[in-house]
């Protein structure tokens, strides 16, 4: 009888066993199953965000230390294992680029991911505006908040040879536009993208001039339109103003353009120009001295640019400003008097 028994126990142990097995697979399975769903759940499940953030991501982070930032930034507190995993299914783990990312509200950690590994980072825009010194121009820059700064404690000339044009006056070599940097970008890097843009326009508007002009190189062109730049804000009005100066260029009369004078004058200008600035001399004062000034006065933008190498057809040799923004244009001394009385003097206390 006890043979006949052992058997039977032995039966009942095995398919205890089996089903333990089972219900562990089971279990495991329904686990794992649960762990996929809410894994799935976190790949496109908005970060927590409410409003526009910003993750700045150092050169040289980790994998590791970029999923601290995010949990520190209050972003997800989802296991790091989700994280890797993400980054491993999508191939970017050992991809991720450093620098400023955008994380607006709606955020997925997959969009997120994306964006690291194109380097998808916030572009940051400087505008250098017509008609600015150089001077202007620095002081902007130095006030450019995320720009890394190298060039505060350098001189213009020191500027200058940074840029490998060392012998060049800085004034107006720097094409006004809107120029696009990105977190650890540099004052300099800046200022070269300009530097090489105006050196492109001015190569181009030069080879498109006019025939026959008064101007003996690019650089001249670029001292005038930056002269055109300083006299009026109406982009119709450069090319006239540009002929007029040409005009007188060719004939041999001073320019008597308050501008430059205002430029020769520096720190001491204190807004209101007198007589006495008029006829003391300077290399700038276009009212004691005939030609051009020696530099440009200001950075002058492509309009006028083109309008000092192809400027309006006309007579006129005077203008006066109308007092809304515009100009009286004359071809004689007698005419333009006749304006500055209707348009300047009638203005005076």
């Amino acid at each position: 009888m006890g043979k006949s028994r052992k058997p039977r126990r032995a039966r009942s142990g095995g398919s205890i066993l089996r089903v333990l097995a089972w219900l562990l697979l089971l279990g495991l399975a329904a686990g794992g199953w649960l762990l996929w769903q809410d894994w799935n759940r976190f790949v496109d499940a908005p970060l927590r965000v409410q409003t526009a953030a910003v993750l700045d991501v150092p050169t040289g982070a980790s994998f590791a230390a970029i999923r601290r930032q995010i949990r520190e930034a209050g972003f997800s507190d989802a296991h790091d294992l989700y994280w890797r995993a993400l980054a491993q299914r999508m191939g970017v783990a050992s991809r991720l680029r450093a620098g400023e990312y955008a994380v607006p509200p709606g955020t997925t950690p997959r969009e997120l991911l994306r964006r690291m590994a194109a380097g998808d980072v916030i572009q940051h825009r400087f505008t250098i505006v017509e008609g600015w010194t150089f001077r202007q121009l620095r002081t902007a820059l130095a006030g450019e908040n995320g720009l890394r700064q190298t060039l505060t404690t350098q001189s213009d000339a020191e500027i200058m040879r940074e840029l490998g044009a060392g012998a060049d006056h800085p004034e107006g070599r720097f094409l006004p536009e809107t120029y696009v940097w990105t977190r650890g970008d540099s004052d300099l890097q800046v200022l070269r993208r300009a530097h090489d843009a105006m050196r492109r326009a001015l190569d181009e508007v030069w080879a498109a001039r006019a025939p026959e002009l008064p101007l003996e190189s690019p650089y001249q062109a670029l001292i005038l339109a930056s002269v055109v730049e300083r006299e009026t804000g109406k982009a119709d009005e450069r090319p006239q103003i540009a002929g007029v100066f040409l005009r007188r260029l060719r004939l041999g009369m001073k320019l008597q353009t308050d501008p430059s004078v205002i430029y020769g004058l520096g720190a001491s200008f204190d807004g209101n120009l007198r007589r006495r600035d008029l006829e003391t001399d300077t290399p700038y004062n276009t009212y004691t001295r005939t030609g051009l000034p020696p530099t440009p006065i200001a950075l002058p933008g492509l309009a006028a640019l083109r309008a000092a190498v192809r400027p309006a057809p006309g007579n006129a040799l005077y203008f006066v400003a109308r007092g809304d923004g515009s100009h009286e244009f004359s071809a004689d001394l007698d005419a333009h008097n006749r304006a500055v009385a209707r348009y300047q003097l009638r203005r005076s206390p």
